[in-house]
C-alpha cells in the first residue's frame, strides 16, 4: 500500500455547484473567472467554471473558497512528494 507521510489533510466541499471550499491547499498557481489552479497536498487542482472568483484564502491553513459557478475539477500529478526531476530518470 502507499501511504502519505502526516501532513495537511485535503478535502473538498461542493455546495449547490456554487460554493467551493478547500483544505490542504499549498499555493494558488493562478486564477481567473473561468479557471482556478491550486496546488494541493493531493496534486494540482483545476477548478472550471463561470464567475469564479476567490472568496478566501490563507495558504498557512491550507483554506481556499472559490464561488461562482463549478462545472468541473480535476486533479493532475499524483500528489506525492518525489522531486520534480524524478520523471526524467525513471
Amino acid at each position: 500500500m502507499n501511504e502519505k507521510p502526516a501532513g495537511k489533510k485535503h478535502t473538498l466541499m461542493l455546495d449547490n455547484r456554487g460554493k467551493l471550499a478547500i483544505t490542504g491547499a499549498e499555493d494558488v498557481n493562478g486564477f481567473n473567472e473561468e479557471t482556478v489552479s491550486v496546488k494541493t497536498t493531493e496534486g494540482s487542482l483545476i477548478i472550471r467554471g463561470s464567475g469564479l472568483h476567490i472568496d478566501r484564502l490563507n495558504l498557512e491553513t491550507g483554506d481556499v473558497m472559490v464561488e461562482g459557478r463549478v462545472n468541473s475539477l480535476q486533479y493532475s500529478g499524483d500528489g506525492g512528494s518525489r522531486p520534480r526531476f524524478s520523471k526524467l530518470f525513471r
